[in-house]
């Protein structure tokens, strides 16, 4: 019989926030998987676990998955941890639960804190629906691409940036987007916990004369003059060939334009598929 994969979220600051079924799972398994075990033997030594770490990370998922997967079949329970947050989202955990899922082994979650959804809800901005961008890209071709293609999406955005790259992607957003409010959090549930509500350009002007420091998350207004516009089928058609004309495919301009129109994604796929 086959042991069981466990998806167990950590704190993202605040240990406190550390659920008390995440320690005993991690109590429980026979080993655990952690992006960088530095991070996480300290989060164990405060909890006095002590269970063998297994380094897994985006340079080494392919290679270890193979290895990790195996010891799952011959019996052994494993848990997967990231250093903050839940595993699997903007990290390369989802890579082991695609190979889990796909030889039939046994997954289960241990929900905790995530960065994305934390920050939504404090954001001051609409949370009836949202899209997770995650990371922008540092190639300056894909870069441009993620943001265009989003770009007349007319519901809140949440995209993850590193300090030292903030000016730059802000920059970009005011570019490609416009202005927009937006919502800048940093150190959630730690000490420091900020939340900048303001404007894309105010943020620009106020990074280019204070140093950005901690991991942001960025959650934007989405574009609202898309979403007022009434569609008819035949407009919510010219938007995804607009969309498929900047280089996106035509699926996935489809699913776009059936998400701001309203109009079904098969209806409007089709449309494109006999231009």
């Amino acid at each position: 019989m086959s042991g069981i994969l466990y998806v167990v979220g950590t704190p993202i600051g605040n240990l406190g926030d550390f659920s008390a079924r995440a320690i005993e799972t991690l109590e429980t398994v026979d080993f655990i998987c952690a992006e960088d075990t530095r991070v996480t033997v300290k989060l164990l030594n405060h909890f006095g676990i002590k269970k063998p770490l297994l380094s897994y990370h985006e340079h080494n998922a392919v290679s270890s998955s193979g290895n990790i997967v195996k010891r799952l079949q011959a019996g052994e329970n494993c848990a997967i941890v990231t250093d903050a947050g839940m595993p699997c989202i903007s990290d390369p955990g989802q890579q082991l639960v695609e190979v889990c899922c796909e030889l039939g082994v046994g997954i289960k979650v241990v929900p905790g804190a995530t960065a994305a959804l934390s920050a939504l809800a404090i954001s001051g901005l609409d949370t009836s629906r949202f899209s997770f961008e995650g990371f922008l890209s540092v190639t300056r071709k894909s870069r441009i691409e993620h943001l265009t293609s989003v770009a007349n999406y007319p519901n809140t955005m949440i995209f993850y940036e590193a300090p030292h790259k903030l000016l730059n992607t802000l920059k970009d957003m005011l570019e490609y987007f416009g202005d927009r409010k937006i919502s800048l959090c940093r150190e959630l549930t730690k000490i420091h916990e900020e939340v900048f509500r303001t404007t894309i350009s105010q943020a620009f002007e106020y990074y280019s004369e204070n140093n950005p420091k901690g991991e942001f998350v960025l959650i934007i207004e989405g574009n609202k003059k898309q979403a007022e516009q009434e569609y008819t089928l035949e407009k919510a058609i010219d938007y995804a060939k607009k969309l498929v004309a900047e280089g996106q495919k035509k699926t996935h301009a489809a699913k776009m334009a059936s998400e701001v129109s309203g109009f079904s994604k098969s209806e409007i796929y089709s449309a494109l598929l006999e231009d």
